[in-house]
């Protein structure tokens, strides 16, 4: 073998590495990372069109959470408002000890987890994590959310929302965290986002 080939071989590798550590969920340890629940509050802010569909705040809406999983929609109309989804967890569902023993996935907008047992309580598990919808309130937001890894912390602003389009279709976000199954869902019109 030649120093060529060798050198070929030896960048090769480490651009699959770099790009395996970029791309991979990040391992924070264990514990408890985010003690807080969302925070919802009465907004009085008014209707908005956006990319074509008029958003109506619901409320005001802030969360700090462990990103459980992310997954990107490109086709259908809720891809033009929502162009991601991240499965969040707070409490226990953002303890490391507790995520190793639950599989966690996410599709067709809904965000499934599995277990062999149950290492906490099922209810608690339901309302300490959520998938939400986001809509990036500008390119940048866009970009930051899009670069969020599961395993990392991350807190979010902005409010819950209904997005109503001239045609009659609509879109409204989960107001609880208390509900399941389909509906329950948070649409997110996210103001500020950074990783914690």
């Amino acid at each position: 073998m030649n120093w060529k080939l060798l050198a070929l071989v030896g960048l090769a590798g480490l651009g699959l590495y770099q790009h395996l550590q970029q791309g991979g969920p990040i391992s924070p340890g264990e514990g408890v990372l985010v003690a807080e629940e969302p925070v919802q509050a009465n907004t009085e802010a008014a209707a908005f069109q956006f990319k074509g569909y008029a958003l109506q705040p619901l409320q005001n809406f802030a969360l700090a959470a462990r990103v459980l999983a992310s997954e990107r929609y490109h086709t259908g109309r809720e891809a033009d408002l929502s162009p991601l989804d991240l499965a969040l967890g707070w409490g226990p569902m953002s303890d490391g000890t507790v995520l190793e023993k639950i599989s966690i996935s996410q599709s067709g907008r809904f965000y499934h987890w599995r277990v062999q047992e149950l290492p906490i309580p099922r209810r608690d598990i339901e309302r300490s994590s959520a998938n939400m919808h986001m809509i990036p309130a500008d390119d940048v937001i866009a970009g930051k959310l899009k670069a969020l890894k599961p395993g990392q912390t991350v807190r979010l602003e902005g409010w819950l929302v209904e997005a109503r389009a001239p045609d009659g279709w609509r879109w409204r976000s989960s107001l609880t965290r208390d509900d399941t199954g389909n509906g329950a869902c948070e649409l997110v019109f996210v103001r500020d986002v950074a990783p914690l």
